[in-house]
């Protein structure tokens, strides 16, 4: 793999391996004691850099080793993570303990004031991004929820936009991890000690963070990332229980939705 020379000359010739976990299109490289991320050059790119450098000392990010650009595509250094993530066997395997993690990230997320916050990413901007993502090919039609598109579903991906636009909630700004999933979370036992995979973090309706939190759970939980496995005693008030709150079944159907654009 090419890699700048600075980026280079910090890793040398150390092994690595290739994390494969998540949904992420960018390569994930898991070196000894760093990981390097490369992707496209993208707004979500950009974004994970300047948040990363934004949160730190106010969240408990990795820390930025070196950052570079070339030929369109962006290498991005740091340091690993402590403890597990969320979707470790450890944890599926004890949903009260997982549960306890996320709602602690989810509440450490909401702690941190959003005045002076560099990205916004409530409904105006997402929906031009997912207008962008129809308009130029990128909604990936083959992993979608079941029944979101078809005979009792939305027509196509423009049909769910209009729909998206037209019934736009009202928003409850905070600071929002904006892919709040099983992977990008890690612990130790139940206190959140890590966010990854910051290309959509910023200002957003704390519902974005619920329904994909909610949504991840499940899929987990039914087997759709463990071939097959499905873990028992998943109770799916469970995360509702640990944050206080009743659900919002409409916010949380909406982002769901939202997010089969991205």
């Amino acid at each position: 793999m090419f890699l700048p020379e600075k980026i280079h000359n910090l890793i040398a010739d150390e092994h690595y391996t290739e994390d494969d976990i998540g949904m992420s299109r960018s390569s994930v490289l898991i070196f000894e004691n760093h990981v390097l991320k490369v992707q496209e050059c993208s707004e979500e790119a950009e974004n994970e850099y300047c948040m990363m450098r934004y949160l730190k000392g106010k969240l408990p990010v990795p820390e930025i080793y070196a950052h570079e650009v070339s030929g369109g595509r962006s290498y991005l250094l740091m340091s690993k993570c402590t403890g597990n993530m969320a979707c470790d066997s450890g944890y599926m395997e004890n949903p009260r303990v997982l549960c306890k993690l996320l709602a602690d990230g989810l509440q450490k997320l909401w702690s941190v004031p959003i005045s002076d916050c560099p990205s916004d990413w409530r409904l105006p901007h997402k929906l031009e991004i997912a207008k962008y993502n129809i308009e130029n090919g990128l909604v990936d039609l083959e992993n979608v929820e079941p029944g979101t598109f078809g005979e009792n579903g939305f027509r196509d991906p423009a049909h769910l936009l209009q729909w998206l636009y037209d019934n736009m909630p009202k928003e409850e700004p905070v600071l929002s991890h904006g892919d709040y999933c099983l992977p990008n979370l890690f612990g130790v036992r139940d206190q959140a000690t890590g966010y990854i995979d910051l290309g959509r973090t910023g200002i957003a309706d704390k519902w974005c963070d619920i329904a994909l939190c909610y949504r991840s759970l499940a899929h987990n939980y039914g087997g759709k990332y463990s071939d097959g496995h499905v873990y028992p005693g998943y109770d799916e008030m469970c995360l509702f229980h640990e944050l206080g709150m009743d659900p919002d079944w409409e916010k949380i159907r909406y982002y769901i939705l939202l997010d089969e654009l991205f």
